[in-house]
């Protein structure tokens, strides 16, 4: 008979009970948005769940399971909810299946009108304390360490990314280091050789380590600032359970986005087999009405690993990925 972690789901149970207390006593609206969607946000980074819609009367379609509900959260932003939380299902193709990984996940994801990336990291810090479950591992309740992207690069990787601006550039400067490049790749993709190999391992873990700007060169739905977008990631014992963007309010520089990012996507795809999602190639239509706004998503299991010390994703999840 299969071994179930009961006590585990309890401390789930209170840490979703504090998220929704915590929001709702600041007036943020709890929504639900669909897991399956026609169209999806054009990330050639994530690989995607499809699955096919058959009606007799409708005819078939192709639908998505969302990898995160952002698709739907910024129309209703636009619309004029407000400030709006919620707690989802997420999936992601084609990742490891590990320790801290499960195809099938539970994310939350809020959107604060009115807030930049900053004060989305107060509230975040905030957050973290007051909805901490019972017995809360002492490392999560830390204050933060707050560090750029660059000076964690240059302490970590002794790598200044700001000299290192080209693609050919950082490069060499890799291969000096010691690193296989078999090829020609992107900036970005020798970023993460560098970041995740030098960076990420060597992350404080006695308490939480926010990194800002991030290099401009990643693309996203994130504000430009120089060199950098304004966007934050959080760790918590070395591993990634938090991002925020400063979210980009331009109907153009979306548009912008969602043109190369899916011809990149279409690109690295097309002969491959994985799945091709289709977009709605009128969203950037949205943020015609979109007001300045920070979003945050945290990966809830990997935060409920952090607050009871679980070493394994499995530990927390009553049915983990079975093949």
């Amino acid at each position: 008979m299969a071994q179930y972690n009961f006590e585990n789901a309890r401390k789930r149970s209170e840490l979703y009970r504090n998220i929704r207390e915590y929001f709702l006593s600041r007036d943020y609206l709890e929504v639900e948005t669909p897991t399956l969607s026609a169209d999806l946000i054009p990330e050639p980074t994530i690989d995607n769940f499809g699955t096919t819609f058959i009606n007799e009367f409708l005819g078939s379609s192709e639908q998505y399971l969302i990898p995160s509900p952002e698709v739907f959260m910024k129309r209703l932003i636009a619309s004029g909810s407000g400030s709006i939380f919620q707690i989802s299902k997420c999936f992601r193709n084609c990742e490891q299946v590990g320790e801290i990984h499960n195809p099938e996940f539970s994310m939350l994801e809020y959107y604060t009108v009115d807030f930049d990336e900053n004060d989305s990291a107060s509230l975040t810090e905030d957050f973290l304390k007051k909805t901490a479950i019972m017995d809360c591992c002492p490392s999560v309740l830390e204050s933060w360490v707050k560090m750029s992207v660059r000076e964690a690069m240059i302490k970590y990787a002794d790598t200044d990314i700001e000299t290192l601006q080209s693609a050919s550039a950082l490069r060499s400067h890799a291969l000096e280091k010691g690193f296989h490049i078999p090829g020609p790749e992107s900036w970005e993709d020798t970023f993460n050789r560098i970041f995740c190999t030098l960076v990420e391992p060597s992350l404080p873990v006695d308490r939480p380590v926010m990194l800002y700007d991030y290099p401009r060169q990643i693309k996203c739905l994130a504000l430009e600032k120089g060199f950098y977008r304004r966007r934050w990631e959080l760790y918590i014992n070395g591993i990634e359970v938090a991002n925020c963007y400063c979210e980009e309010t331009s109907s153009e520089k979306v548009k912008s986005y969602y043109d190369e990012e899916y011809s990149r996507l279409v690109q690295q795809r097309a002969d491959n087999g994985k799945v091709i999602p289709d977009v709605d190639s009128s969203y950037y239509e949205v943020f015609d009405t979109f007001p300045p706004c920070s979003g945050v998503a945290i990966g809830l299991d990997r935060l409920l690993m952090a607050e009871t010390g679980a070493k394994d994703i499995k530990d927390v999840l009553l049915f983990p990925l079975q093949i």
